[in-house]
């Protein structure tokens, strides 16, 4: 098999999906510095994300390449369709996990001594599906520890803010997983695999995805409260609530055809959008203190 190319490796990761994440440890970052963080702290937190996010979707591929490659929607996958072996996937993987580990010693004693539990909860999910059908929660989990790493990177210490920003993201991302996995109810029903929709049918899921959006929008209001936030950083709070109403509003039991707006445009925008507005919130206050 020839070395695959750089563009191959990012598509087995799908880097461009680490815009879910990202904005929240960049907010949790903001906060935690009460304005915009040392460039080299910013850096390497930047670093790390990218090399925990790389090092997870590498392992899920290599994991899940035998199911990818008999469900029609994941077959063109780069393991199961040729254009990236294991090995190659392998030592991305193990390349990326040690960026991250690198990138956690830069950053301060704490990062790096928490680095294999979080690297743990990353590697952790892909067996997730397999055993339980709250596999979406493991993966809020792995996205939920973006922002809280962030703050300890910048303060050096845990604080109840970036806790319930982690929070608030674990329940976003476990209730919009749960909308993407609507597409493969009959693959992993039939295939042994777990997931809300096995368990609950459609319609079920669909409301435990609801239930899960309302937490993460109780969770916003509730990082709005004990950040101290202004009316910028309330109009966030709105506006990722606008965004949540509107991919419940894209996807119904009886039609998929727009799962892909929902969990991609409308999720894109909602963590872009509740960062921009409550970065500024941060910024102004500092400009006007």
């Amino acid at each position: 098999m020839p070395r695959p190319r750089v563009a191959d490796l990012l598509s087995l990761v799908v880097f461009a999906h680490t815009l879910f994440a990202l904005p929240f440890a960049l907010l949790a970052a903001v906060l935690a510095a009460d304005g915009i963080p040392p460039l080299r702290t910013l850096g390497w937190i930047l670093v790390a994300m990218a090399g925990a996010r790389s090092a997870a979707m590498a392992f899920n591929r290599i994991v899940d390449r035998d199911v990818d490659a008999l469900n029609p929607r994941t077959s063109r996958r780069e393991i199961p369709a040729g254009v990236v072996s294991v090995r190659a996937a392998a030592l991305f993987c193990v390349a990326s996990a040690a960026l991250f580990v690198v990138a956690a010693g830069q950053l301060n004693r704490l990062c790096l001594l928490l680095s294999p539990v979080a690297l743990l909860v990353v590697l952790g999910y892909s067996f997730a599906k397999r055993f339980t059908a709250a596999a979406h929660l493991f993966l809020g989990l792995a996205l939920a520890i973006a922002p809280v790493g962030a703050w300890v990177a910048v303060r050096g210490s845990f604080a109840w803010t970036p806790v319930l920003l982690g929070l608030a993201v674990l329940t976003w991302v476990a209730g919009f997983d749960v909308i993407y996995s609507l597409q493969d109810e009959a693959f992993d029903r039939a295939h042994g695999l777990r997931s809300l929709p096995v368990l609950l049918g459609a319609r079920g899921a669909l409301v435990a995805s609801t239930l899960l959006h309302a937490g993460t929008l109780a969770l916003l209001y509730a990082v709005f409260l004990a950040a101290g936030g202004g009316w910028l950083f309330g109009a966030g709070v709105v506006l990722a609530g606008l965004f949540l109403v509107r991919q419940h509003r894209l996807v119904t039991p009886s039609d998929l055809s727009r799962v892909d707006a929902a969990f991609f445009t409308a999720n894109g925008w909602l963590s872009v959008g509740f960062f921009a507005f409550g970065a500024a919130d941060v910024l102004a206050r500092g400009v006007f203190r």
